[in-house]
């Protein structure tokens, strides 16, 4: 073997290395598959110099095309709807089906553990060089790491389904048994809960542990003595003691599931008030999460227009005035701001105005 061939063998061998070695890292720092695919769209336009990387995923139980994430060189796009996949060519599909294509501007490598599961695409434009093995083989390479990182992947969400599931026919029984006097129906409460995340240009990370969070959020009050929740009279102070434990009892329900530890602050201080005065810790303004003052105001509109054994419910306007005048003491005035602007489009308003049973 002359020089020059062992200083390319060399040099193709520590890329094949790096991009394991950044797939590797990749993989471990990604939590679902759209993120995934977007981004390895991009290490793969990096490493083989492609004009174009797409990625395809199939559902893994009807083994249709449901998300195609695409990189330009230039932008992420990611394709979900149902107009735009069924854009999707016959060429690209049978890869998805396992066929490989090796073309000079166009390699389709197919993503196969026990059975198909998606698709990478590259292409080239004619003004680039073609593709040639090397390629192929480095692509291969990394088509192996995706597919594993995708089953896993699917495999937790599954598994978060099932618990979520499972936790949340617990607060169905702990509401027909009595254990929560909550009015809204969780649709109802999360829409309101995310309109006001999405205002405030929340990530979609945290808009997901809002919306468990709203599930889980009165997971506690299983241990609450039916007798308190539905006293009458003012309460004693062992009673309200029972009460203010509700969000650490919630907590430690769901702190053994790993994947709803993040959750975890948002339902421990959701009851904390901006101006330090609230339970179980006494925290004040930014200290407080930002998921927790969200759930906060959302929670005192609902308590504020529901019915309960001590006082009478108020009418929607009446419950956002006393939401504005306690703006800066109970409320992140942040927060209550953007529940204003909301308050401007018919949508929002009504969704406050749903009957809650």
């Amino acid at each position: 073997m002359n020089t020059k061939n062992y200083l390319i063998l060399t040099k193709r061998y520590r890329s094949i290395l790096s991009a394991v070695h950044m797939v590797y890292r990749l993989v471990n720092s990604t939590y679902n598959v759209k993120e995934l695919a977007l981004r390895l769209t991009r290490l793969i336009c990096h490493f083989v110099h492609a004009d174009l990387a797409s990625i395809y995923i199939l559902d893994d139980k009807r083994r249709k095309i449901s998300l195609v994430a695409i990189f330009d060189n230039k932008i992420n796009i990611l394709l979900e709807k149902k107009s735009e996949l069924a854009k999707i060519t016959e060429k690209e599909k049978s890869v998805t089906r396992g066929y490989v294509c090796f073309e000079k501007k166009y390699l389709g490598i197919p993503l196969v553990s026990d059975d198909n599961i998606g698709a990478i695409i590259l292409k080239r434009s004619k003004h680039n060089q073609a593709f040639n093995l090397y390629d192929k083989e480095l692509i291969s390479v990394i088509a192996e790491q995706a597919v594993t990182a995708i089953k896993n992947l699917q495999l937790y969400k599954d598994q978060q389904k099932v618990i979520l599931g499972s936790m949340q026919f617990i607060q169905e029984l702990i509401a027909k048994y009595g254990h929560t006097n909550r009015a809204m129906h969780l649709p109802v409460y999360f829409k309101i809960v995310k309109a006001l995340g999405e205002k405030l240009s929340v990530s979609q990370d945290t808009l997901d542990l809002l919306f468990y969070a709203s599930v889980l959020r009165d997971a506690g009050a299983i241990d609450v003595p039916y007798e308190i929740l539905s006293k009458t009279s003012q309460l004693t102070p062992e009673e309200f003691r029972v009460i203010r434990n509700q969000p650490t009892r919630s907590a430690e329900l769901i702190r053994p599931v790993e994947f709803l530890k993040p959750v975890l602050p948002i339902i421990l201080y959701r009851h904390e008030k901006y101006d330090g005065t609230g339970y179980p810790s006494g925290l004040k303004r930014d200290q407080i999460p930002l998921g927790a003052r969200i759930m906060s105001l959302v929670d005192a509109f609902e308590a504020m227009t529901t019915d309960r054994p001590y006082k009478n419910r108020l009418n929607v306007d009446d419950a956002i005035d006393e939401i504005k005048s306690n703006s800066g003491t109970q409320f992140d005035p942040e927060v209550v701001f953007s529940f204003v602007e909301l308050l401007k489009q018919k949508k929002f308003r009504n969704l406050l105005s749903l009957p809650l049973k």
